[in-house]
């Protein structure tokens, strides 16, 4: 007895959202990542807990520059929303001005990052506290240089290769990791920013 033949050439080959497996591979590496987040905090918390004078020795991180990146990082979400919208029309022209808008979103939170790392009002060796706040702000950096890294190359591939349906579903996930990007930063900056300044 012979089996029907399931026929899938109608299926797409291209899908954004939950029916794509890059966007669930996304999501569990986004949620390893959060978990990374969650322990480096709780480290915080925890070192907190053996000294009375915190930041020990030294004044709470400058709020000027992390406030600026905070203030950079919310406003980028409007044109990030813009860039997920085009890449699910395949718009090319305007999947090419999103995505140079959000790489030049990028550059800029990675200068502001480095007057950041200089108003932290400690060394990453001076003590417990000044190894966790610089590990905590090194791993979000991390994670914005791997942005505008990954957004740079999808720019270039907008330019360079045809356009097809895969290049605007790699122009979604990555925005989808700008979101993580800035949504990890809020608590981030919470806890470096004005936990000293409360407890």
């Amino acid at each position: 007895m012979k089996r029907p033949v399931l026929d899938v050439s109608a299926l797409p080959d291209v899908v954004f959202g939950q029916r794509s497996i890059m966007s669930w591979g996304m999501f569990g590496m986004m949620l390893i990542e959060g978990t990374m987040f969650g322990i480096v905090l709780a480290t915080y918390f925890y070192l907190r807990t053996r000294n009375s004078d915190w930041p020990p020795g030294t004044n709470p991180p400058g709020l000027l520059f992390g406030s600026i990146n905070t203030g950079v990082m919310l406003t980028s979400l409007i044109p990030n929303i813009w860039t997920s919208k085009i890449a699910k029309e395949g718009d090319l022209k305007k999947a090419r001005i999103a995505v140079w808008i959000m790489m030049l979103f990028g550059a800029a939170t990675l200068v502001i990052r480095v007057f950041e790392f200089t108003s932290l009002n400690c060394h990453w060796d001076a003590n417990a506290y000044g190894s966790v706040v610089w590990t905590i702000l090194g791993l979000h950096t991390m994670h914005l240089l791997t942005d505008w890294y990954d957004t740079a190359v999808l720019l270039v591939f907008l330019y360079v290769e045809p356009p097809h349906g895969r290049a605007f579903m790699d122009v979604s996930e990555n925005a989808e990791y700008w979101y993580f990007v800035v949504l990890t930063w809020l608590p981030i900056y919470f806890v470096l920013y004005f936990v000293p300044r409360l407890l």
